[in-house]
């Protein structure tokens, strides 16, 4: 497969389900009273940036931007409930996102090492700012352990 495209791939079912989830959290939170739903809308708002652009770039490319699938966005959704049954604190959230966050960034980090020079300099700068959006948010996040 194209490198080119296995990137814009990763990127676009990493920020779709990162969008899915963290709308799933905003909406479990929505009736109570977390001073971190601030920064779970920015965070919503990044994440819909990379999923919008990695699709316009698949797209370019003539190839169809495909989710995570259904199977993997119940899964979310339902360790997302039962993660804010068991301790909806500012603190629990946080220590949830920053899981997340750094997974995502692990691999991204192993797609840049293995594909930046194959990776057109659109597509590596994309991958690059959305690693850069994982770790600007965890140094965020951290401040509600």
């Amino acid at each position: 497969m194209d490198e080119n495209l296995e990137m814009l791939e990763y990127l676009y079912k990493a920020s779709n389900m990162g969008h899915s989830s963290t709308e799933d959290l905003l909406t479990e939170l929505k009736e109570k009273d977390n001073k971190i739903k601030k920064l779970l809308e920015d965070i919503n708002k990044q994440y819909e940036h990379f999923e919008k652009e990695s699709a316009r770039l698949l797209k370019k490319n003539k190839k169809e931007p495909k989710s995570a699938g259904i199977m993997a966005d119940m899964m979310s959704k339902m360790s997302i409930k039962k993660e804010v049954i068991k301790d909806n604190s500012d603190s629990s959230i946080a220590d949830m996102l920053i899981q997340g966050l750094t997974m995502g960034n692990l691999e991204i980090d192993k797609r840049i090492s293995n594909f930046e020079k194959e990776v057109d300099k659109k597509t590596i700068n994309l991958a690059k700012e959305f690693r850069k959006f994982g770790e600007d948010y965890i140094k965020k996040l951290k401040g509600y352990l």
